[in-house]
């Protein structure tokens, strides 16, 4: 396929236009950034978002790698002098990587094998004769008597039929519309069986001693548990499928003359090339496709879930008091500004062995927080400040506490109360926060260590990317670990970034990030859309307003005369409403797209929103103190 050809394909597997495919194929080749592309050139890509860009990503990639492939498998197969015309069609019009390799498989150099023993033996005649079916009478002893050669380390007649039927067994194998059919009814109507392997299996896959689904039910997470029961040797796992049907359909392709004197010999050749070499094959495809599917489903749930948590709307303006619970240890007690800034911790200790109940209480009293007992403690001191509490997952805490970004930002702290000032951070911004650890040790899925790592890191890495540019990024407060995320910005160029704010003060243009080391013309348009700066040199920097619609924005705002951008955007909506300008004209006199217009319409009216602001916030109570307070919700999982 050229690539006008994949562009097509593309555009009708996705139901999509092929302007589309192909501008937005371009615009990724050119190196921009998924962010920017959805945002930024919605004109060329007809406003397609950030998922529909990667679908065409992924499958543009695909299609390439197998056209490369194609390059090779018929090069091969020209060098063997075996390439026909109808070979060449069936290869050049595939579109699955593993319909390749099944037309490939005959010609694939390979090891020697009991098929290619026999052709050394100059048993490939017999096998031919075999196949061609049409001898109707006669001995097959007879007419393999011809082929005995001790010299070649064929004795008698018996050794010549069963080299023959090796070579004919391979044939069949190697078939590719077969394999193809195998495959499809192996997937339809087999089924997968877990057993126990030995005496002394963990109880946890007691559910998988004998149970047995078909394929095409068995949910994803049960994959992933037979797999992982078979890799600590607890299971045994197979897949079962009605064999004579298989050998029925296979028997029905190759064999054609039922009077033939080779019937029989046929029939139990298509049994010996089903169990020896076509049934281990496709069972490994399947087991395999399984995996595949089930990580699939796997790193979806993960990225679900890390979306939600990352979007969660951040708790401004107030002070909070982090607890991180323990029992010999002691509960570990931090307190942060509104800005996150460190301000005093210590160590609690309300629980056995030391049970220091009151003297916490004292201590909590004096700076305030902890589970139930800091429960108790607010609803004592509700009439006296305004104080609550809500309960923030520490998963990854001790990850962060541990790592060289914490050790940075606290030197003076030990790791414990580290992790807890994490936790307070993760309320009052938790995207902020969460992209300071790996999002693997966030605890947002199930079987972590069981799926494909670098395509779990890659499909995490996609989320944080989205979550970080679809809120916007304060220029001026951005950790390096946050800086990273945004779109054109590398780590190395997110630390410049930070330590040319530190040396030079602070943005108060986005164009000033072009003085900073490793940021050239590329990477500003990439990532200025994406930073905000508030309280700037220009207010259209607080919104997400690319800088190259700066100018039509001015233009704007001046036909219809409105000056103030943070009060006059809903004005703005008003008048043009009012005066029945066609936004279609109004782009074409702004130099501008309609898309784009939209975009800066909706930025004038609601400039600095973050869309986290319209997620539910936080619960936060001060009425549940113990365990009798709570109440059943009347739903079940």
């Amino acid at each position: 396929m050229n690539i006008e050809q994949i562009y097509q394909l593309i555009a009708e597997e996705l139901s999509l236009k092929v302007i589309q495919v192909k501008n937005t194929v371009e615009l990724l080749d050119a190196d921009n950034t998924v962010p920017f592309i959805a945002r930024y050139r919605k004109e060329r890509t007809g406003s397609l978002d950030e998922n529909q860009i990667r679908e065409i990503e992924d499958r543009v990639r695909y299609l390439r790698v197998l056209e490369e492939r194609k390059k090779t498998v018929l090069k091969t197969i020209a060098d063997q002098g075996k390439l026909t015309p109808d070979l060449e069609k069936q290869i050049q019009i595939t579109t699955r990587m593993q319909e390749l390799e099944d037309l490939y498989l005959p010609y694939k150099p390979k090891k020697r094998t009991r098929a290619t023993m026999a052709q050394e033996k100059g048993l490939e005649r017999l096998a031919q004769i075999i196949l061609a079916q049409d001898i109707i009478s006669g001995e097959p002893d007879r007419i393999a008597a011809e082929f005995i050669d001790p010299e070649k380390g064929v004795a008698g007649y018996q050794e010549a039929i069963s080299g023959a039927c090796d070579i004919i067994a391979e044939i069949f194998s190697e078939n590719a519309e077969i394999r193809g059919r195998v495959r499809e009814y192996t997937r339809q109507y087999g089924t997968i069986r877990s057993e126990k392997k030995k005496t002394g299996a963990e109880k946890i896959y007691e559910h998988y001693f004998d149970y047995k689904e078909m394929i095409k039910k068995i949910p994803p997470h049960r994959i992933l548990a037979m797999n992982r029961g078979e890799n600590e040797e607890a299971l045994r796992i197979s897949i079962e499928i009605d064999e004579l049907k298989i050998h029925t359909m296979i028997g029905a392709y190759f064999i054609v003359n039922q009077r033939c004197i080779f019937y029989e010999l046929l029939q139990e050749t298509v049994k010996d090339a089903y169990s020896r070499l076509i049934a281990p094959a496709i069972q490994r495809e399947i087991r395999s496709f399984l995996t595949e599917e089930a990580g699939r489903h796997a790193i979806e749930v993960f990225s679900v879930n890390l979306k939600n948590l990352l979007m969660q709307p951040p708790v401004a303006d107030a002070v909070i008091m982090g607890i991180d619970p323990g029992f010999r240890t002691g509960c570990k007690v931090a307190v942060i500004d509104k800005t996150g800034k460190y301000l005093e911790g210590t160590t609690i200790f309300p629980h056995p062995p030391q049970s220091q109940y009151f003297q916490s209480k004292s201590t909590l009293r004096d700076i305030i927080t902890n589970r139930q007992m800091v429960a108790e403690l607010i609803h004592e001191l509700k009439d006296e400040k305004q104080v609550a509490y809500t309960i923030v997952n520490e998963a990854g805490a001790s990850v962060y506490s541990a790592s060289k970004i914490a050790q940075e930002e606290f030197p003076d702290l030990e790791a414990s109360m580290r992790g807890n000032i994490s936790i307070a951070r993760r309320l009052q911004d938790p995207l902020a926060e969460l992209v300071k650890i790996d999002p693997r040790s966030i605890g947002v899925g199930l079987y972590q260590h069981d799926l494909n790592q670098s395509e779990l890191t890659r499909a995490l890495g996609i989320v944080v990317e989205f979550c970080v540019n679809t809120v916007g990024i304060d220029l001026n407060t951005a950790s390096p670990s946050l800086l990273k995320y945004v779109s054109g910005i590398t780590a190395r160029t997110a630390k410049n970034i930070v330590s040319h704010r530190n040396r030079s003060g602070s943005f108060t243009r986005r164009a000033q990030l072009l003085e900073v080391e490793g940021v050239g013309e590329r990477a500003f348009q990439q990532s200025a859309g994406f930073l905000r700066i508030r309280g700037g040199e220009n207010p259209l920097e607080i919104t997400s307003i690319h800088p190259e619609s700066y100018r039509a924005t001015e233009e704007l705002l001046q036909k219809f005369s409105v000056m103030d951008i943070h009060h006059g955007g809903k004005q703005l909506k008003e008048k043009i409403k009012e005066s029945k300008t066609d936004l279609q004209l109004l782009a074409g006199e702004l130099n501008c797209g309609v898309p784009t217009l939209e975009d800066i319409l909706d930025n004038l009216e609601r400039p600095g929103r973050d869309p986290r602001e319209e997620l539910p916030r936080p619960v936060f109570r001060v009425d549940v103190l113990k365990t009798r307070c709570l109440e059943e919700s009347g739903q079940r999982a």
